[in-house]
Parts: structure tokens; sequence; C-alpha cells
């Protein structure tokens, strides 16, 4: 199967699942949760991204039929909604999950304009393609102080990024161009990589990659690890992903949540 262009994805996924009217940018969303990761969050489950990893956690149908899944929502409905669970549990925290968040870039500021003043932390886990394909990006990322950007690599370098999501290999430099990106507008920002299905090595020399980037990303890089639910064992079994770490939903260590 011939590789797809990253950026290129992204943006047809955006024209399916972002729409524009009067009062701003709706994105789609198929779910709002709590969760315990980062200690407790609330999370908002986005609709589309532009990778295709193999390992993901979202069902088949959000991933492959975005069209027929969830509701489209105005980004001040997406932070009152947001807001508000957060006032239930009292948690300070809260992010977009189960899809791409820069998708919809006008969408996404519009969020944060909403949620300014709060007193809360917005984490914004993304792949980085769409930052490190437009630097502006960063810059408009820069003026909330509330934010903290974890940007996910998919594997330790560009061949186990194209073997992980079947994208071109070029998406993994988009990656690391992202946090360069960030770090220059000062944004704060580190980064996570999914190490499952690298060796010591690979982990070693994409450390060595950070260092060279900034010091700081190496000494942060943050290491994420295959989470076996019944829909992600079935998907790298397809695929026939051999991985070398690997935890059940019910015994994941405490240091990881």
């Amino acid at each position: 199967m011939a590789l797809y262009d990253s950026v290129t994805r992204h943006k047809a996924m955006e024209k399916l699942v972002v729409r524009n009217t009067k009062l701003g940018e709706e994105r789609k969303y198929w779910r709002f949760r709590f969760d315990r990761w980062y200690g407790g969050i609330v999370t908002a489950d986005a609709v589309g991204c532009g990778l295709l990893c193999k390992y993901c956690w979202v069902s088949d149908a959000v991933m492959f039929q975005p069209v027929g899944v969830g509701k489209f929502y105005s980004p001040d409905v997406v932070a009152k909604i947001l807001v508000k669970m957060a006032g239930k549990r009292n948690l300070r925290q809260l992010r977009v999950s189960g899809g791409e968040p820069t998708i919809g870039k006008r969408h996404l500021l519009q969020l944060l304009d909403n949620l300014e003043g709060q007193g809360l932390l917005f984490i914004l886990e993304t792949n980085g393609i769409l930052i490190g394909n437009d630097p502006r990006y960063a810059g408009d990322l820069s003026k909330y102080g509330f934010l903290n950007v974890r940007v996910s690599l998919k594997g330790c370098d560009e061949k186990e990024f194209a073997l992980l999501t079947g994208a071109k290999p070029e998406g993994f430099t988009l990656q690391l161009k992202a946090l360069e990106n960030l770090l220059r507008e000062g944004v704060r920002c580190h980064p996570a990589v999914m190490m499952s299905f690298s060796t010591k090595e690979s982990v070693q020399q994409l450390a060595e990659r950070l260092r060279n980037i900034n010091s700081g990303l190496a000494e942060e890089l943050e290491f994420e690890e295959l989470i076996l639910y019944p829909k992600v064992k079935r998907k790298i079994e397809g695929y026939h992903l051999r991985y070398h770490t690997a935890y059940t939903p019910e015994r994941i260590p405490r240091e990881r949540i």
C-alpha cells in the first residue's frame, strides 16, 4: 500500500469534521468524559485525525467514518461543557483527545479564547504535524499562558513513524519541527514517544536528536507504552505489529497515569 502524505490527509480531514458558521468554526466531537490521566482530567473527544496509527485506541467508526460519527459543536459550547464538568469533580485540567485537536485551527483558538481566565490548565495533546508544517500556528498558541503542549511522537524516527502510521516518513520530521517552532515562540511543550515498538538503541538516538534541538527536550521526554485494549490488540494483530512492551488496561502502573 502506498504511503500517504500526512499534511494532505490532515487538510482533507478538516473538510469533513470542521464547518464555518456565523458564530465561529464548529468542530465534530463524539463524547465528553472524565478520565484518570494526569491525576484527573476532563476530556472532549474530537472526531478526525490526519494519521492512521495502527495502534490507535479509537473505534474503526471514529477513525474511518468521520462523516457519520459525532455532532458539531461551537467552541463556546465546548468550553462551557468542559468548565462545568471540571467544576463537578473539582478538576483543574482539560484536554481534547480522541482525534487531532489542531485540525480546525480557528476552532481551537476560539476554544482557548473561551477558556481564558478560568484558572484551568489546557493540555494540548497533538501529533504536531500541522504545527510543524505552519510556523505561524505556534505563534498563535503562544498567547495562551494556561496552555501546555504535548507532542506525541509516533515512534523514534522516520522509519518507525512510517511503519506505525502508514504515512510518509517526512511526517516524523514535521513532528520534531513542531517542537522547534513551539520552543521558538516560547510555548510550554514537551515530547512524548510511543516506544513499545522501539529498541533501546532507537530511543537513545531519539533522545540525542531531541537534545540537539534543545537539551531540555531529552530530559522531559515522556515514554508512552501500548495499552492492550481489546480493539487495540485486534488492530496490531491484524497489522502483524510486534511490540516489546505493553500493559493491560487494569494493570497500568500508577506512574504511567
